[in-house]
């Protein structure tokens, strides 16, 4: 079993940036697809990006296309989300998923999930 945690939420005004980690712990990192999911109050979770057990493959939500940068760094068993040009409709939880070779926008193909780290964007 993988044990997802995130971090590095806040609040942030509109236009900074802002760049979200992931560690995971309990399981093979490389062998894992890991995906940013965001759900703000009273919504649906909306998927944010993916990436490719090789790294080599991302798929970004065209809401953030151009913003948001996903990697994944093997030796340190994480994964980040880079966040710039932040606006307020990025307010939201933050939430770091891992399939096993998904890299979808179903968030129920993703079987391993973080608790989530806060974003706000104030205007």
């Amino acid at each position: 079993q993988v044990q997802l945690v995130e971090s590095g939420g806040g609040l942030v005004q509109a236009g900074d940036s802002l760049r979200l980690s992931c560690a995971a712990s309990g399981g093979t990192f490389g062998t894992y697809t890991m995906a940013w999911f965001r759900q703000a109050p009273g919504k649906e979770r909306e998927f944010v990006v993916s990436i490719s057990r090789s790294g080599v493959n991302t798929n970004y939500a065209d809401s953030v296309k151009g913003r948001f940068t996903i990697s994944r760094d093997v030796a340190k068993n994480t994964v980040y989300l880079q966040m710039n040009s932040l606006k307020p409709e990025d307010t939201a939880d933050y939430y770091c998923a891992a399939g096993l070779i998904y890299t979808g926008s179903d968030s129920h193909k993703y079987p391993y999930w973080g608790q989530g780290t806060q974003v706000t964007v104030s205007s």
